[in-house]
């Protein structure tokens, strides 16, 4: 049965971090919240009788990835991604975030320097810095608008003191799908200056328009034994609430140390509802899966024609993953706190700024559009408004 992406589910007083909770970083009550990147989508239908069929039977005990979880895991990445792994490759973690914080206190010493590509999801920025690391900023170029790796200027801040580089692939915020020969001259960068690639491939289902996904790690051996790879099914399916993600490790030495840090902060089994929704997800998701993206393609063509059409002083950036859109709103002459303001308290939207995704982000805003498509017209609509009337004048 197709889902209907189309309905509006009231997701106030529901806990929800997105709809009930935004007072903390928005001042306005009437507002469409925009920002955290969840969908207001329900989760797929076996998802949901998984989770049904563990709260009836009502015993809620201490649980393990099952053999069972492994191989629905392993299955899905070499069908979806062509990626062959082995079960033992597969370690947990609640999240792809909380792995970041333990690979980098793990993997890098206090003092150390950790190479960024922003502008990029910006939790990046702090599980270096609480790590006791520093930031080497290599910010991606705007080519021909869209973004490139500047190799170039990697491979002039590499030193003895930069231990890894965290990848965003398919990147977030800028909707990049990185091509092979992209990921090919990254990897030997790392690969031949001694860098650790931790690639956070969380987006990778959510391919738009027939863009092909390259796990890092899948393209050689040795790029392989250099990485460590994190990817969850919370983006894919809307499960972010369940906390659960696969960190995949093919390097033995690499997995014994992460396994310390997760022993070192109590976190190695997921919770009983998370296991068996993710594994309902990875056997019977694919058809939801393939529906959401072709409906989230809708709503970033209409999002994108809207803007183009109607808010020339907009700009955005052609996405080929995720459910965000990158708009360029340095047309509109704002500083970072003009923009904040006007968007909340002119235009009524709750949107992440971007200066807070770090160098190059300043003056663009990112927008979830992981919505029903009446949410997605309501904003431009609202936005269109807003600049026709505080800026045009």
């Amino acid at each position: 049965m197709s889902s209907n992406f189309d309905q509006i589910i009231d997701r106030r007083n529901t806990g929800s971090m997105k709809w009930d909770f935004y007072g903390r970083c928005f001042e306005e009550e009437d507002i469409i919240p925009m920002w955290v990147a969840d969908m207001d989508f329900r989760a797929p239908d076996p998802v949901i009788e998984a989770v049904e069929k563990v709260a009836r039977f009502g015993i809620f005990g201490y649980t393990e990835e099952t053999e069972s979880y492994r191989e629905a895991v392993v299955a899905w990445l070499k069908r979806r991604h062509n990626w062959a792994i082995e079960k033992e490759w597969l370690h947990y973690s609640p999240g792809v975030v909380p792995a970041l914080h333990w690979i980098v206190t793990r993997f890098a010493r206090p003092g150390d320097r950790v190479i960024l590509q922003p502008p990029v999801y910006y939790p990046f920025f702090t599980a270096v810095t609480t790590g006791g690391c520093h930031i080497v900023n290599n910010p991606l170029k705007q080519v021909d608008g869209t973004y490139r790796m500047d190799f170039e200027d990697l491979e002039k801040k590499i030193d003895e003191r930069v231990k890894m580089i965290i990848l965003c692939s398919p990147h977030n915020p800028v909707g990049r799908v990185w091509n092979r020969e992209e990921l090919i001259r990254l990897g030997e960068i790392c690969l031949e200056r001694g860098v650790l690639v931790v690639s956070d491939e969380i987006h990778s289902d959510l391919l738009l328009n027939g863009s092909r996904h390259i796990p890092f790690a899948s393209l050689s051996e040795e790029f392989a034994l250099n990485s460590i790879t994190c990817y969850a099914p919370t983006k894919t399916f809307n499960l972010a609430g369940l906390q659960i993600s696969n960190i995949i490790i093919p390097n033995p030495a690499l997995a014994a140390e992460y396994k310390i840090a997760l022993e070192n902060n109590d976190m190695s089994r997921p919770n009983i509802f998370s296991a068996a929704a993710a594994e309902a997800a990875y056997r019977q998701g694919d058809r939801w899966l393939d529906e959401v993206m072709a409906y989230i393609e809708g709503n970033q063509a209409h999002f994108n024609d809207y803007i183009k059409s109607n808010i020339p002083e907009l700009k955005v950036t052609a996405a080929e993953a995720t459910y965000l859109a990158w708009l360029d709103c340095r047309g509109l002459g704002m500083d970072n706190l003009k923009l904040k303001e006007f968007m909340e308290k002119k235009a009524g939207l709750g949107l992440n700024q971007g200066y807070m995704f770090g160098e190059g982000g300043a003056g663009f805003v990112r927008a979830n559009l992981g919505c029903p498509r009446s949410v997605v017209r309501e904003a431009l609509e609202k936005l269109d408004q807003a600049v026709a009337f505080f800026c045009r004048r």
